[in-house]
């Protein structure tokens, strides 16, 4: 019971949040209408005279300053495509973004009213964006060069897998201080070689990182050890000195996050980074992260496909079903009063402390293989609402028209049955 009311005043407190901040800033992330599809060769053609397979269709959200916005739904709904193709780490030559644009705010993310109305109108040949405020760069049409100067300097990643995301043969402190290096080959402070960068003795790394704290407004060292701290690592120093496959998974995603949020990134996505992680530490590094990205004012996309964690940290979820969003709202309306029908599957699915488990709903089938992907709803085949329905309903389900957009303030889901209701 004492759990419960906390996690409903947490709810209400990100909630708040979110309507009272996010409402009135322009996005620092714009996703609008991408769709991307696998199967291009080198030359950006199709592959072997096969016809591509789209598997994301018109994906569409906005990301705020400081927001925590979750990304849910089933495994093979295509949550990590889109995750990936905001920075292009989509498999190269196959995968393809063919549709839509990224558009990502550089510079100053202050409060700038309807300002952002005109985004769009104020595109200049490159695709970038200048709303008087910053630019805005479409990501999507970015070359590679001028991409890295984004990738983990601007937007930052925290991957499923701690230990993979590390390399095993060095040090925690020699990689969090390579973050240092990197953003100031990013931002322009340090001349980026033409070669990859010859081993170098230990005296010659530390001239570089005494070269670098003079630069920096504070020793880098400081820096790391003060977000190890906040982190919940005690003794920062013997963390620094040890190897990854001497920390715990729950040690290693700390770090890992540490690392996101060492060079001030505007935007983090978290790729489900509690997946290999149990119960207990999947809380301790979910509010690890929240806590330091509400301190740094950085947003979070979180993929995940627990509406548990959804409900206790995001401000905004995005529900996605076979590489479409179904709906999306505050996290407390889609909560409370879910509009699709495979929302209300998703909540009815979680098991309740007090429940009888013997009636513990589930939904049925599977997310169909993109090459299956219907025109019209593609839940359809699985909707128990369309089932139960009126043959003149179920034909429009079932029909290649694309669901209509139910919307109620920033509450919306795509749907026939709720526009019949």
């Amino acid at each position: 019971m004492f759990r419960r009311e906390a996690r409903d005043e947490r709810r209400e407190k990100l909630v708040i949040l979110s309507e009272g901040e996010g409402s009135s800033k322009v996005p620092v992330l714009c996703v609008k209408d991408v769709s991307v599809a696998f199967g291009f060769d080198k030359n950006g053609l199709s592959r072997d005279g096969k016809q591509p397979l789209q598997v994301t269709d018109r994906v569409s959200f906005d990301i705020f300053p400081g927001e925590f916005f979750a990304l849910v739904g089933e495994s093979g709904c295509g949550k990590s495509v889109t995750a990936m193709s905001i920075l292009r780490l989509l498999p190269w030559p196959s995968a393809k973004i063919v549709s839509g644009e990224i558009l990502f705010k550089v510079g100053d993310s202050s409060e700038v009213g309807d300002d952002n109305a005109n985004v769009r109108d104020s595109r200049d040949v490159h695709g970038d964006v200048d709303d008087g405020n910053g630019s805005t760069r479409n990501l999507a049409t970015l070359s590679l060069e001028e991409l890295q100067s984004v990738r983990g300097s601007e937007i930052a990643c925290i991957f499923q897998e701690p230990m993979q995301a590390l390399n095993p043969v060095v040090t925690i402190k020699k990689q969090l201080l390579e973050v240092f290096k990197f953003a100031a080959v990013s931002k322009g402070v340090v001349p980026k070689s033409a070669h990859p960068p010859k081993a170098q003795s230990p005296n010659a790394l530390s001239k570089q990182e005494s070269a670098l704290s003079r630069n920096a407004q504070n020793d880098p060292l400081d820096l790391i050890r003060e977000q190890l701290r906040l982190a919940g690592f005690t003794d920062p120093d013997r963390v620094l000195n040890s190897y990854p496959h001497e920390l715990s998974g729950g040690m290693l995603q700390r770090v890992c996050i540490v690392m996101a949020l060492l060079p001030k990134p505007k935007l983090i996505i978290a790729d489900e980074p509690t997946t290999a992680l149990d119960v207990t530490v999947q809380a301790q590094v979910l509010a690890v992260l929240k806590d330091m990205a509400e301190k740094t004012g950085t947003a979070v996309l979180l993929i995940t496909h627990n509406m548990g964690i959804v409900s206790q940290y995001a401000h905004r979820v995005a529900v996605m079903y076979a590489g479409r969003i179904v709906e999306e709202g505050p996290v407390r309306e889609v909560i409370n009063n879910p509009m699709h029908p495979y929302t209300q599957g998703l909540l009815a699915a979680i098991p309740e402390s007090h429940s009888d488990l013997r009636t513990l709903a589930s939904i049925p089938g599977s997310v169909p293989h993109p090459k299956d992907f219907a025109q019209g709803c593609r839940f359809a085949d699985r909707c128990s609402k369309c089932a139960q329905a009126s043959a003149d309903v179920r034909e429009k389900c079932l029909s290649a028209e694309l669901p209509p957009k139910i919307a109620d303030a920033e509450h919306f889901a795509y749907c026939f049955f709720k526009q019949m209701e």
